[in-house]
C-alpha cells in the first residue's frame, strides 16, 4: 500500500510560479511510476505529467513541457511538479498518483493504471 500526500498548493498571479510536492508512505514507493493529474471545476480529469521509478522518463501533457517540471527523489519519497508561467486556465485541483505497474518501451507514462491517489491540492491562478 502506498499513501500520497500532495501539498505546495495555492493562490498564485499569472506568470507566477508555483512547486508541487507529493510525498509518499511506503518502502515499495521508489519502485513505482508517479503521475501528476488536475480537474477543474466542471472539466474532465486531465493529465499533467508522468515520471517512471528511475526519474529517467517522463511524460507531459500537450501544451505542457516546456513550463512544467517533473522531478523525483527516491531517498525522500517525494515526487515534485514544478509549474512556471502559469496561466488562469491552469487553475485545478492537482492530484498525484502511483502505480506499480511497469512501463514497455512503446507505451507512454500516462497509460500506466494509476491504482493510489492523494487527496489534491489546490492551485488558483489569479488574471
Amino acid at each position: 500500500q502506498v499513501q500520497l500526500v500532495e501539498s505546495g498548493g495555492g493562490l498564485v498571479q499569472a506568470g507566477g510560479s508555483v512547486r508541487l510536492s507529493c510525498a509518499a508512505s511506503g518502502r515499495t514507493f521508489p519502485s513505482y511510476a508517479v503521475g501528476w493529474f488536475r480537474q477543474a471545476p466542471g472539466k474532465e480529469r486531465e493529465f499533467v505529467a508522468a515520471i517512471n521509478w528511475s526519474g529517467v522518463r517522463t511524460d507531459y501533457g500537450d501544451s505542457l513541457k516546456g513550463r512544467f517540471t517533473i522531478s523525483r527523489d527516491n531517498a525522500k519519497n517525494t515526487v515534485d511538479l514544478q509549474m512556471n508561467s502559469l496561466k488562469p486556465e491552469d487553475t485545478a485541483l492537482y492530484y498525484c498518483a502511483a502505480t506499480a505497474a511497469t512501463i514497455s518501451d512503446t507505451s507512454r507514462l500516462r497509460e500506466l493504471p494509476y491504482a493510489y491517489w492523494g487527496q489534491g491540492t489546490q492551485v488558483t491562478v489569479s488574471s
